[in-house]
């Protein structure tokens, strides 16, 4: 599969250029229309350059395999997930970059119009927006490469190839990011007229997640080690997520809400989605291509973004309800088993409704290739291929269903992990079983499900000793749960220091399973983060640092 644009130029080099489709000052001077160009790159991306994320947040971690026709098929992605082979010059590393910067230009080029458009009625409101969506790209940069160049509105054009990307330390790039979406807390209104366009809440969500990160601290440079927790910044998460607590966003009534199209969209639990439509005028509109391969073959193509046996296990219940600690021992679902209910709203699993619908059973025979990549397909971004959002793109199919980039859900457990980590691991407690409790009772579209579900909330000398190391470890495996195939998996071990032993010893259990996992090898202190684009520190003339190990 081949991304037929051949975008292999550097930050420097398209920074003071303009770039197709990118609108300047010089060409624009309305404000509105930039700041729509804006929030538009938020769908500018690819199905392997996937701004949702796919091949390097869940792929890359325990929770799916690569999936398509076989390893050769994208192969960078199956590099990325045995940890193997990963090399500087992969292009589709390089086009996310590129296309990255893209839209952190559109966001610099809205910032810098603003200003110099003088004063006029919403001026910091649309600022706050600007700057919002720069924190958005610049969140996905960092959490991916680790260190980049900070390129802003102030930054002169002559000036770019002089910004390096060890410029500013990990903790100083975090607080770059932080302060843009301070900036987008303090001025933004708690709604806005028009869908689709960040709020408060969603700032505070991100500013909250921002922290999270920025919190977890790396000390040696050259070292991706975790060495310590900063207690001020976790005092941030809970600023920041009580302003989202204090909002009208909640948890929806049923865990599906979140994953259904149409009237579902935009509802309680989405604190920031992605917008998608159809006929707006354009041969196929504004559909979803960051996760065009993840629909079964049966259905279309391409069967890309497999579950893997170790998430499907993860959701095992049998006994009292609660996660089994040797929960990675069996090879195949079991009907004689109990499991979370969130198990069956986020997997297809053969014999079952697929995505609730009675009518179509999702069967072995739709998957691509399941000696190397199971039965299993990924339910949360796809839709009902009886609805009108499913969208032929012949061979792909694609959808138009929003896509949520941070949900209440995800701002209970950041408040959870940061009151964890605060040594306040009571408090911690009732947000976890809020979550736990949602999962229970999310069955109105999988009552075909009953006997199979068994979960129950974790009860303080009842049925766990809550301490602060097991509060940890349930947080931990919540967020694996709650958010399953929504590609924050990797960078959850990442955070938290955990990338290398969790992997490795995915790899061991994976190997009597895949054969392609027999040399798979995660090594600590490198494959964290990926590597600078080579073309990137060509460009720069070799301006750019490499990562350590690459």
């Amino acid at each position: 599969m081949v991304f037929a644009t051949g975008l292999l130029a550097g930050c420097a080099d398209f920074l003071d250029e303009t770039p197709n489709g990118v609108l300047s000052s010089d060409q624009v001077n309305d404000v509105d229309r930039l700041l729509t160009a804006t929030y538009s790159a938020l769908g500018n991306d690819h199905y392997d350059v996937p701004f949702s994320l796919w091949p390097y947040g869940t792929v890359r971690s325990d929770d799916a395999y690569k999936g398509g026709s076989g390893p050769q098929d994208i192969q960078v992605f199956h590099f990325l997930e045995v940890s193997n082979n990963i090399m500087t010059n992969f292009g589709e590393v390089d086009r996310l970059w590129f296309q990255c910067y893209l839209s952190i230009s559109r966001a610099n080029t809205t910032i810098r119009t603003i200003h110099e458009a003088g004063d006029f009625e919403g001026k910091e409101v649309k600022l706050a927006e600007a700057r919002f969506l720069r924190g958005h790209f610049y969140f996905m940069l960092k959490i991916l490469f680790k260190y980049v160049p900070y390129i802003d509105e102030n930054t002169p054009i002559d000036s770019y190839e002089t910004v390096s990307n060890r410029e500013l330390s990990n903790d100083e790039l975090w607080q770059k990011i932080v302060d843009d979406f301070q900036y987008a807390v303090d001025h933004l209104p708690p709604t806005q007229t028009e869908i689709g366009r960040a709020n408060q809440t969603a700032a505070a969500a991100y500013l909250a997640k921002a922290y999270l990160y920025k919190a977890y601290r790396q000390g040696d440079p050259e070292r991706n080690t975790v060495t310590g927790i900063d207690a001020a910044d976790l005092e941030k998460v809970l600023q920041n997520t009580q302003i989202v607590l204090s909002s009208d966003y909640s948890l929806e009534a049923d865990f599906a809400f979140n994953f259904l199209p149409g009237s579902y969209e935009n509802g309680k639990e989405a604190i920031f989605s992605v917008q998608y439509s159809k006929d707006d005028g354009t041969k196929f509109g504004r559909v979803n291509l960051s996760d065009v391969l993840s629909v079964p073959m049966g259905l279309g193509c391409c069967d890309f973004k497999k579950p893997s046996q170790s998430l499907v296990n993860a959701f095992r219940t049998t006994g009292n309800g609660l996660p089994i600690e040797n929960y990675n021992t069996l090879d195949n679902y079991s009907n004689t088993e109990k499991y979370d209910p969130r198990l069956f709203h986020t997997v297809a699993i053969p014999g079952l409704p697929y995505k609730y619908n009675t009518d179509r059973l999702y069967e072995e025979s739709w998957n691509r290739n399941p000696a190397d990549y199971s039965v299993y397909a990924s339910l949360k971004e796809n839709v009902d291929p009886d609805c009108d959002c499913f969208v032929p793109m012949v061979p792909f199919y694609a959808n138009t269903k929003n896509r949520i980039l941070i949900r209440f859900a995800d701002v209970l457990l950041m408040r959870a992990e940061a009151l964890i980590e605060l040594h306040r691991p009571q408090e911690a407690l009732p947000l976890i079983n809020e979550i736990r409790a949602r999962a229970k009772s999310s069955m109105q579209f999988t009552g075909y499900t009953s006997d199979k579900t068994l979960i129950e909330t974790y009860r303080d000398g009842v049925n766990i000793n809550w301490s602060e190391s097991v509060a940890r470890e349930a947080l931990r495996w919540e967020r694996r749960l709650e958010l399953a195939m929504e590609n924050e998996r990797f960078f959850d071990l990442v955070r938290w220091g955990v990338a290398e032993q969790t992997m490795n010893a995915y790899y061991n259990a994976e190997r009597s399973r895949r054969s392609y996992y027999a040399s798979a090898q995660f090594a600590a202190n490198k494959h964290e983060y990926l590597p600078i684009p080579e073309a990137q520190i060509r460009l720069s003339k070799y301006l750019y640092q490499q990562n350590p190990g690459y």
